[in-house]
């Protein structure tokens, strides 16, 4: 696997992808996504050199196929699921990020992060319409305000790269886990993603 060449502000890389600064190719994200990261980059440098995109085939966005078709390694994945509950009449809504070798622990750590007695993931019609972004593209940079975006702290520590959507199908984001967990706004959560089986 590939990691992160020497230096503190190298452009990561990884597989055989051909990997650029993201705020280089704003086109390659979603206006949301590139306007966020426009915002995260100018507070901190780190975000120009360290985050990149690479353009993909559409057609291999989801997780399982981009890897298999670029021999990426499952571990470096961070899936992005929006979830939804109900306190009163009040709708909260979260995005949960957790490595793809995990699955977010809804019904428990999400569900009592949201202080809510049931929470659900987000239709997806729903989810692509209130983000602004695709469905295979979603991403915790860039969505609306007044959604919690809860990161699994092993994302920051486990020391693998996070390969993240940029809200658009055609395309991916990767970045330092450490990094994405410096993002504006976000909360670390010890055990939001648990074992998938």
């Amino acid at each position: 696997m590939s990691r992160p060449t020497s230096g503190p502000l190298a452009l990561p890389t990884l597989g055989d992808l051909d990997w650029v600064p993201a705020t280089s190719r704003p086109e390659l994200l979603a206006p949301s996504v590139a306007a966020a990261l426009a915002r995260w980059a100018e507070r901190d440098p780190r975000v120009a050199e360290q985050v990149a995109v690479v353009e993909i085939d559409p057609d291999l966005a989801d997780t399982a196929t981009l890897n298999a078709a670029h021999d990426l390694p499952p571990a470096a994945s961070a899936n992005c699921v929006l979830v939804a509950g109900r306190r009163g009449g009040d709708e909260r809504i979260a995005a949960a990020v957790v490595r793809a070798t995990t699955r977010a622990d809804v019904n428990t750590r999400v569900r009592s992060l949201l202080d809510v007695r049931k929470a659900s993931f987000l239709p997806m019609d729903r989810a692509v319409a209130e983000s602004g972004m695709e469905h295979g593209g979603i991403t915790p940079i860039g969505l609306p305000d007044g959604w919690r975006v809860l990161l699994d702290a092993a994302v920051a520590t486990d020391g693998e790269p996070a390969l993240i959507g940029s809200g658009l199908r055609r395309s991916k984001l990767l970045l330092p886990g450490a990094l994405l967990a410096l993002l504006p706004g976000i909360e670390l959560v010890e055990g939001l993603g648990v074992p998938v089986g």
